[in-house]
């Protein structure tokens, strides 16, 4: 079963993850797929092509979310540069602070035991 792990497209994502990158497929007309797919959508096609996103986009949406005992966070939607969309959240920043249409860079969580590494986003530019 590992092997067809690795072989899904999710496999694939996870693995590029492990090393920092967000990964993304084209289907063969240069439709950016996004979540991982094994054959395009609307289409059918099996045509689809890996790629690494530069990790740029822009807060789509995003709202902040409040649980007893807990500091709150965020949730938002991201359009990446390439043209897809994807959700995440912001960090580094108060989950209030974030702003639709502020822009975004992409950095791997590393994950644990218990879970895979995964993208988040903080603000473009490093700073609060």
């Amino acid at each position: 079963m590992p092997d067809l792990m690795k072989q899904s497209p999710l496999g694939r994502y996870l693995e590029h993850c492990k090393k920092g990158e967000l990964a993304y497929q084209v289907d063969a007309d240069g439709k950016a797929v996004f979540y991982p797919r094994a054959v395009a959508p609307g289409t059918g096609s099996d045509k689809l092509e890996w790629r690494v996103s530069k990790g740029l986009g822009t807060v789509h949406a995003t709202t902040a979310v409040f649980t007893r005992d807990q500091p709150p966070h965020n949730v938002a939607l991201i359009d990446l540069d390439e043209g897809f969309r994807m959700m995440s959240r912001v960090e580094d920043i108060d989950p209030v602070q974030v702003k639709i249409g502020m822009r975004v860079q992409v950095r791997m969580h590393p994950g644990d035991d218990k879970q895979p590494p995964y993208p988040v986003f903080a603000p473009a530019g490093g700073g609060k």
